[in-house]
């Protein structure tokens, strides 16, 4: 199994795309709008990769609620974003957690009923003034404390659905004047401890939150040569060492961004060698997916162990009871939302 999850070209899984899968499994697939019709259409893509791939490998979407969401009304409820979870907080930090745990376990429900199983939430960025609206609302808010406190309770409720939650963008992209999907940002400052606060809090001993997703920001003070995703130093002595503690599954942001300059194949190796778990490329194009899969070397002893106990803590914390009527979960939701 590659230590790569890549993206597919559209809501089928063309005979091109099944070949290159059985040669090269990889350790998951992403799925986009693109990828998404009808639930009967998405059933049958899920069962089509499902018989191909290695058991163990994911089957990931980005569903955050908000501007962020593949699955979309008229067949799956529309989300709230993550501001909107924030100021309800500000007002009553219960019921603030309550909507966040509920977010979670409606979004993770939803997803676990297609087969998915890893949703790329919360984002625990800070919302910082003047700051490029990429981030923006997808914010719990600007306060480290009760972004962190609301990013564990959605995971929470995706947990509670059995599914495993991505905190992003590790070591934070909050204070970003540009945009990572289009150029390379570069957040000057040195003194970075807010931003890293709620991915400390989430992380390892700490918190719940079994995979976490790299930024693709140049931090001068941490590297001055390298992006997080591409900085071995970054990954080492900040993402996983004592200043955030992560020790679970970490995965790339999407390489085909505009912020990261090179071959897919060549990058993918760049970011497994820097330490990341995974390399994530999205596309779905084939020939850029196929150069990903052959440069990538098979997934490490270390990151299959980390992807093996991400699955068991959510088996562990699955609660069907929980989940089994997501109608009243939702207008429990938007009660306190009102």
């Amino acid at each position: 199994m590659k230590a790569a999850i890549i993206g597919l070209a559209g809501p089928e899984l063309g005979a091109d795309e099944a070949d290159l899968l059985r040669r090269a499994p990889p350790a998951g697939v992403i799925l986009f709008a693109r990828n998404i019709t009808t639930p009967a259409a998405l059933h049958r893509l899920v069962a089509a990769l499902r018989a191909i791939l290695p058991g163990e490998a994911v089957l990931m979407i980005d569903q955050e609620g908000g501007r962020v969401a593949r699955l979309r009304p008229p067949f799956w409820r529309e989300h709230p974003p993550a501001a909107a979870l924030g100021l309800v907080f500000a007002r009553d930090p219960a019921a603030g957690r309550r909507a966040a745990f509920l977010q979670g376990a409606l979004i993770g429900a939803e997803c676990a009923a297609l087969g998915l199983d890893v949703v790329t939430a919360p984002v625990l960025d800070l919302a910082f003034p003047g700051a490029h609206a990429v981030i923006g609302d997808r914010a719990f808010g600007a306060d480290p404390g009760p972004v962190a406190t609301l990013g564990a309770a959605l995971a929470a409720g995706l947990l509670a659905a059995g599914v495993q939650p991505v905190m992003k963008h590790i070591p934070g992209h909050g204070r970003a004047t540009s945009d990572s999907h289009l150029t390379l940002p570069v957040v000057a400052q040195a003194d970075l401890g807010a931003d890293f606060a709620p991915f400390a809090a989430n992380a390892g001993i700490h918190g719940e939150i079994p995979w976490a997703m790299t930024a693709h920001i140049l931090y001068p003070a941490l590297d001055p040569d390298r992006p997080a995703t591409l900085s071995p130093t970054i990954i080492k002595d900040v993402i996983r060492g004592a200043p955030i503690g992560f020790g679970g599954v970490l995965v790339s942001d999407d390489l085909a961004m505009r912020a990261l300059a090179g071959a897919p194949g060549a990058l993918a190796i760049a970011a497994l060698e820097a330490g990341c778990d995974l390399a994530l490329h999205c596309t779905g194009v084939l020939a850029e997916t196929a150069a990903v899969l052959e440069a990538c070397p098979a997934v490490t002893a270390l990151a299959a162990a980390r992807l093996a106990q991400a699955r068991a803590l959510a088996a562990s914390r699955r609660d069907s009871r929980l989940v089994a009527d997501c109608d009243d979960l939702a207008a429990e939701r938007e009660g306190l939302l009102a």
